[in-house]
């Protein structure tokens, strides 16, 4: 199976997460905080499926570089985690997170905790045909607990702390995302994509490569090894499947959370389909690893930018370079920022800049199926919920 470009992460020598200490001169700021966090994301192609990420926080103001990678499924190197790898760590991470702060708040013990997540999604129709529609399945989530609530105050107790996470404002509800775009440094209104009424923010262009990395652990994500199988209706391992024209599958990606000795919440993400590389992450809300929100805002970044080389690989369409700046708000978590309600988000808002040869009507096309194919949108739009079971450990 030929490899789809170069592995510049595998050979860059950089190590693949690091906090970045000269966000100021890069020129990456976050976004007006309106709701509790504001998080701004620049993603820029490197090669075939590879990508690279900053990400800054209003309300922490740390800014963090991610890179990530596919599998064989699309030809990649697996170099680094996929795209959905960073929202179920991002999501299993603010779940831990609500679930520590409300336990405090309410004097519960918790003596043992372990989280076990399965994210769904769906890829279905004909490319050629322009009828292909990515889409999102409710969570499934485990928690392995030793504490001494009941069964009744338990499950009510996770089912509060789930709700609390920031990243319920868009798992429920219908939240449409909203776009600008540019082709070749020249502004264009949208096709179908929703337009953001708001000017197009400027092209962050090569300044990724000024980002440089502060002290601190250089293993905050490590490849653990293959993913156990496991059977999924409608999975995939085969390689290149998901470059196939007509399609008709179902992804499986994972996620088990653990609370550390030194605080930090370690995720080991689960690749079940399409099979593969199983990763592992550090996540922190005290800077030492990256925070919940920035992994979520990272990986939705990534999932819709792998929508662009997707679709341009499979119809053999030109576009050498491009760009996104993304914008997420948050609000605070219901326990851990104190707020007492129910996580919350305003849509997700993309600045598109496309460098192609292609015409104006290409240009927009590209942005309306990378939107219409893109999990972590469809994610954004359906309204799911999280199938909570219980476990005594």
């Amino acid at each position: 199976m030929t490899k789809l470009g170069e592995d510049i992460i595998g050979t860059s020598g950089l190590a693949p997460f690091f906090k970045v200490v000269n966000a100021d001169a890069v020129g990456i700021a976050a976004p007006q905080n309106r709701k509790g966090d504001a998080l701004r994301t620049w993603v820029r192609s490197l090669s075939g499926f590879q990508k690279e990420a900053l990400v800054r926080s209003a309300r922490t103001g740390d800014t963090w570089r991610h890179v990530s990678d596919e599998g064989p499924y699309l030809n990649g190197h697996d170099a680094a985690p996929c795209p959905l790898a960073f929202l179920s760590a991002g999501m299993a991470a603010s779940f831990m997170n609500e679930i520590k702060a409300l336990a405090q708040d309410r004097a519960v013990e918790i003596r043992k905790l372990r989280l076990i997540q399965d994210n769904y999604y769906t890829m279905k129709g004909s490319m050629p045909k322009r009828t292909m529609v990515g889409g999102a399945e409710n969570i499934e989530v485990t928690v392995e607990i030793d504490c001494d609530l009941d069964e009744s105050k338990l499950t009510q107790f996770l089912i509060d702390a789930i709700c609390a996470s920031p990243l319920n404002g868009l798992m429920r509800g219908q939240i449409g995302s909203l776009f600008k775009l540019a082709r070749n440094g020249d502004e264009l209104p949208t096709n179908k994509a929703a337009e953001l009424d708001a000017p197009i923010l400027p092209d962050p262009g090569d300044r990724f490569a000024a980002a440089l990395a502060g002290p601190g652990p250089d293993r905050l994500m490590q490849p653990v090894g293959p993913t156990p199988k496991k059977p999924v209706a409608k999975g995939t391992a085969a390689g290149g499947s998901s470059l196939s024209d007509e399609q008709d599958r179902r992804l499986n990606i994972g996620a088990v959370a653990t609370l550390r000795t030194d605080g930090l919440t370690e995720i080991q993400q689960m690749q079940y389909s399409p099979w593969g590389t199983s990763f592992r992450f550090l996540s922190s809300e005290d800077g030492r690893a990256p925070d919940a929100a920035t992994l979520i805002s990272a990986g939705i970044g990534f999932c819709f930018m792998t929508q662009f080389g997707r679709f341009v690989s499979m119809l053999d369409l030109d576009l050498p370079d491009y760009r996104i700046v993304q914008d997420t708000h948050f609000s605070l978590g219901g326990a851990s920022g104190g707020t007492g309600r129910a996580g919350e988000a305003d849509p997700v808002e993309t600045h598109v800049y496309l460098e192609t040869s292609e015409p104006d009507e290409t240009a927009q096309e590209m942005l309306d199926i990378s939107e219409q194919t893109c999990f972590l949108h469809a994610f954004c739009r359906t309204d799911l919920k999280a199938k909570l079971k219980l476990r005594r450990i």
